[in-house]
């Protein structure tokens, strides 16, 4: 009889086309994934990937097997879930992905709350970029993710919990960092740099201050935000950032200034995003709560 650990294997070594990578995503030995799966191939009667010492593919039938599969085990974890129903609110483990231009800075307004409320909660935590962890939810890896919004997540449900807008981030010897406020006009003459493609948090930033890709400098580019606002101190450019991570990365440091981008907004809205038929909806609303709260500075939670 085919396993629930058996399918979890296949569809690891289909994620990660490589035996030993799927094997350490599953805390396995690669001998046991390995032998999981070729049991898995005897007991269905044909081989679900091509495998030798330098690559691993998908066969043909092994696509089909492993579309169905992946129906299977997210029934299977929309099972496990039914339980929740059954306890106190967010006393489950829980899998919960962010992208990092969210995760440094949100996280630690919110999680000595969200212990201190919900202490039997485990919460596993994944910081990819957005497309990954959209593909972790509809697969069922993920519980939830936590993403910046604009962006395409077909399929799947938006809870919208907090709305930010840029500020444009200068160093303080620059002119234009007297101001309160900036457009996008005053910026036209700057060098601005932003997060590598890839980073939603570059297309927001674009929106924002309607522009395109080719106004912006291609002389440097990060995958963080750290690194952007370091050269902003070294007096290479300037940069933009959410309001979230102005604390940590521009308050208290003198040789910076930040000035609120007063253009339409807000600039970007955070959101969870979950599955349709996921069982836990009501314990993301309560973590919509509590984040709010966190991130509006209350305290008395």
């Amino acid at each position: 009889m085919i396993s629930f650990k058996q399918i979890g294997y296949a569809l690891a070594v289909e994620r990660t086309l490589h035996f030993k990578k799927a094997a350490d995503d599953c805390a396995v030995s690669p001998s046991a994934l390995s032998t999981a799966l070729a049991e898995l191939e005897k007991q269905i009667g044909f081989s679900i990937f091509e495998r030798d010492n330098k690559k691993v593919l998908v066969t043909p039938l092994g696509k089909q097997f492993l579309e169905k599969a992946r129906d299977i085990n997210l029934q299977m974890n929309d099972l496990y879930h039914l339980s929740e129903t059954q306890h106190a609110p967010l006393s489950l483990p829980m899998s919960m992905g962010v992208i990092p231009t969210i995760a440094p800075y949100l996280l630690p307004r919110v999680m000595p709350a969200l212990r201190q409320q919900y202490p039997k909660l485990k919460l596993h935590i994944v910081e990819e970029q957005s497309h990954v962890l959209l593909d972790k939810v509809k697969n069922g890896e993920l519980d939830v993710a936590i993403l910046a919004l604009p962006f395409a997540h077909d399929g799947l449900l938006a809870f919208e919990f907090w709305q930010e807008d840029f500020y444009w981030v200068a160093h303080a010897d620059d002119v234009s960092a007297k101001k309160k406020e900036v457009v996008c006009k005053e910026l036209q003459d700057q060098v601005i740099m932003l997060l590598k493609d890839g980073h939603c948090l570059k297309e927001h930033a674009l929106a924002a201050c309607k522009m395109k890709p080719g106004d912006i400098s291609d002389t440097f580019s990060s995958t963080s935000l750290n690194t952007l606002v370091q050269m902003v101190v070294s007096k290479l450019g300037t940069t933009l950032v959410p309001s979230m991570a102005l604390g940590q990365l521009v308050t208290g440091n003198t040789a910076l200034r930040a000035i609120h981008l007063n253009e339409p907004g807000p600039h970007r809205t955070i959101a969870f995003i979950i599955r349709p038929n996921y069982t836990g909806a009501n314990n993301i609303q309560l973590l919509m709560t509590l984040f709010r709260a966190c991130l509006a500075g209350e305290s008395n939670l």
